[in-house]
């Protein structure tokens, strides 16, 4: 055993307390009224730091502040770069958690409360193997970078737009996230690919307020049975998208990724059992895996308009509205996605309606080479840390600061997740094993001990 493994070992259970007090803080970054506690977060992360004997700055933005740690090892070793969030999602509904979200309650060897795997367990478990590092080596073996916002759960555009301006300052060889998850328990997982994201709101005007049915049927067009038509227009029934161009620069799978999905332990009959739907439904060609992990999707939504409320009111709407997103694969642009969109239903719509469409933006596809810069130090501290060999898996949803970094720094970004599928990130009853706590203390401690043995990379 090492002595860094020995030091996280006897220091756990002082671990999972300070991992409470992080929880105890309600940063609910979507709420303006508590701002003072999303400061409050991003001020234990400093004073965390300082305790360490880090490069602290805490960096004011027009919404919530970074936090800036650096640990200067030598100007030869090789720079590491640490993304975190300590923002959480809001608590409702507070009906449905077991104990209360802000009041972290150990249990069946998980820790329950709101942030506890997205993203301050997590988080944090990179702090506790720095700390553990220093303390029984005396110094960290390369150089190592903290960046870490407080708005990420309401897709803020300051962290993006530091760095942006801050190239220098951020300049490292690998990012590193903690933000996915294991494929199954005790199966950790390299996360190398996500999906893209672009969104659009679609609203159809026609009268300029609502009319009766039996006055005006027949003799007006009604914007509900419109947008109907149009979404309709936007798919075939095999779930391919119909949209011009949609597919043309969309990367297919390798041979090697889908032997690599077919070999995981996924068993489509229990996927339905456990959503409950009928059966499944997608792109012809394509496994439910491969659909959900690294196929371009269209979906809408929600649609809304005219009357849904008790008993009849017999009316034609005057307008209706849907927002639709599409989840968007390599080589697929955001920009391009929406242009060709918006082209697509603009031919479509009929001309005696009055069509709006709002681009809501989106964030760009991730796909990490199996070769980029240490890939295989990760593979071997996920290995150390959980006592197997990783699965490499792709992610159909979207973190968009990832491609961020790829596209101004210029790094590929490893995503080691430490949590659970079925952590209820972003629900009632949010988790973090406490075992999976310290495998993620003993991972990310040997990778940076990997790290600092590297003396050649891309």
């Amino acid at each position: 055993m090492t002595a860094f493994s020995s030091y996280i070992t006897d220091n756990q259970p002082r671990f999972v307390d300070e991992l409470i007090d992080f929880l105890h803080i309600p940063s609910v970054s979507a709420k303006s009224d508590y701002k003072q506690h999303c400061v409050k977060a991003a001020q234990f992360l400093i004073d965390e730091f300082n305790r360490l004997g880090l490069e602290t700055t805490l960096v004011e933005t027009p919404g919530n502040p970074l936090v800036l740690a650096n640990y200067k090892a030598s100007n030869d070793a090789p720079t590491i770069l640490i993304y975190g969030h300590y923002d959480v999602q809001p608590e409702e509904p507070l009906d449905l958690w077991e104990t209360p979200p802000f009041e972290p309650t150990i249990r069946g060897g998980n820790i329950y409360g709101r942030g506890s795997t997205d993203d301050k367990g997590q988080l944090y478990a990179h702090i506790k193997a720095i700390e553990s590092l220093l303390q029984t080596d005396g110094a960290l073996p390369c150089n190592v970078k903290f960046l870490i916002e407080g708005e990420e759960e309401v897709a803020g555009e300051n962290l993006e737009n530091f760095i942006k301006n801050n190239h220098e300052l951020l300049k490292a060889d690998i990012a590193i996230i903690s933000d996915t998850s294991q494929f199954a328990p005790d199966m950790p997982a390299i996360c190398y690919g996500l999906r893209g994201i672009c969104a659009v709101e679609i609203r159809v005007d026609a009268a300029q307020s609502d009319l009766h049915s039996g006055s005006f049927g027949g003799a007006v067009p009604n914007p509900c049975n419109t947008l109907c038509d149009i979404i309709s227009q936007l798919k075939d029934a095999d779930g391919r998208i119909l949209i011009p161009g949609f597919y043309d620069n969309a990367l297919d799978l390798e041979e090697w990724e889908r032997e690599e999905f077919a070999s995981l332990p996924w068993n489509e009959e229990n996927f339905i059992d456990q959503l409950g739907v009928p059966d499944l439904h997608g792109e012809k060609g394509y496994s439910a895996l491969e659909r959900k992990w690294a196929r371009p999707t269209l979906d809408v939504n929600g649609i809304f308009g005219g009357y849904s409320g008790e008993g009849d009111k017999t009316i034609i709407p005057a307008w209706a509205g849907a927002k639709i997103t599409m989840r968007l694969v390599p080589n697929q642009k955001p920009t391009a996605i929406l242009g060709l969109f918006r082209k697509y239903v603009e031919k479509i719509a009929p001309d005696y309606i009055k069509l709006t469409i709002d681009e809501h933006g989106g964030g760009g596809p991730v796909l990490v080479p199996r070769s980029a810069a240490f890939m295989e130090e990760a593979v071997e501290a996920l290995k150390f840390g959980f006592g197997r060999e990783p699965s490499f898996i792709r992610e159909g949803g979207s973190i968009p600061i990832v491609s961020t970094i790829y596209e101004e720094l210029g790094l590929n970004t490893l995503l080691l997740g430490f949590g659970l599928p079925d952590d209820n990130a972003h629900a009632p009853n949010e988790k973090f094993s406490l075992r999976d706590y310290q495998r993620g203390i003993l991972t990310s401690a040997r990778f940076i001990q990997q790290i600092g043995k590297t003396t050649q990379h891309n």
